[in-house]
């Protein structure tokens, strides 16, 4: 080993879960303190055979980015709080996943028992001045599923209070956002109207105007009809508005192998499914949310 890494304090680290490092810097260094316990601390990684080195700074440690590209690191991604950099050290392929690829947004179907589907004029975007009606629609936040998502929705765009239902479909979209490398995809969700929330109370600083509005016109829009993805979208919720048979995905809570809560979404009407087990595995009954 180099005997200038041995005499010269390490970095605290944490091992990964596939053979690498992580570092979480969140105090104030100086670069002549940091330069020498970055390179010990590389030199002791490589000697212990790690491969993927996760450098995190927090908001506040400007000054050791640029030390830490000069010795091999590159920018991963950042959020408001941190910075976080990485670097291969093994002679394997490198396997670091790279920064999140996907934005996951949700449409909402929401049909009220006169067969008017809920719709929006937005303020801004694509659709500002087009004069087309639209299901509400949204980005998911961190941490937050499809399902609540949806429900939030719905609710800050026009006052009105639901429960999911089903996920009707979902589409992807490759590079379409961020500088056109990132891809969309977006869940067509079924919602349920809560009892007693029938008036419509518009968000005011993105929502133009919001009615209920007859199904048939609604699909019938010449934007819906000449644009061919909409046009599927509005026939799907058409179908269900006509028949239940078209069955979506409803979700099922259940847990991650780490015991974190998680939902499964599929479809429900076939229970018994999910129950089956094949050998000395115990049962337990499915609930959906």
């Amino acid at each position: 080993m180099d005997v200038e890494a041995q005499e010269t304090p390490l970095l605290q680290w944490k091992p990964d879960d596939y053979g690498g490092v992580k570092v979480n810097l969140t105090e104030p260094m100086t670069t002549e303190d940091f330069v020498p316990k970055l390179r010990a601390s590389l030199v002791d990684w490589r000697n212990q055979g790690k491969k993927g080195i996760w450098l995190k700074l927090a908001d506040g440690l400007e000054n050791l980015i640029a030390p830490a590209k000069a010795e091999g690191f590159k920018y991963h991604h950042a959020e408001s709080d941190y910075l976080m950099l990485v670097s291969w050290l093994s002679d394997l392929h490198n396997t670091i996943p790279a920064n999140a690829s996907h934005r996951i947004g949700i449409a909402a179907f929401v049909l009220n028992s006169n067969r008017e589907v809920l719709v929006v004029q937005e303020i801004g975007g694509p659709f500002d001045g087009t004069g087309v009606w639209k299901l509400p629609t949204g980005v998911i936040k961190e941490g937050e599923g499809v399902w609540a998502g949806a429900e939030r929705e719905v609710e800050e765009e026009t006052g009105i209070e639901t429960t999911f239902k089903e996920v009707l479909a979902f589409r992807e979209s490759h590079k379409s956002f961020s500088e056109k490398r990132k891809t969309d995809i977006m869940f067509l969700c079924e919602l349920n109207m809560k009892p007693g929330t029938f008036e419509i109370k518009k968000e005011k600083a993105e929502i133009y105007a919001a009615k209920w509005m007859p199904i048939e016109e609604y699909v019938n829009q010449p934007w819906n009809q000449e644009k061919e993805l909409f046009r599927f979208m509005a026939n799907i919720c058409l179908k269900r508005s006509q028949e239940m048979e078209y069955v979506g995905f409803s979700t099922v809570r259940t847990t991650t192998s780490t015991g974190r809560e998680s939902y499964l979404y599929c479809n429900t009407d076939h229970a018994n499914l999910l129950n089956a087990t094949h050998g000395p595995a115990s049962t337990s009954t499915p609930t959906s949310r």
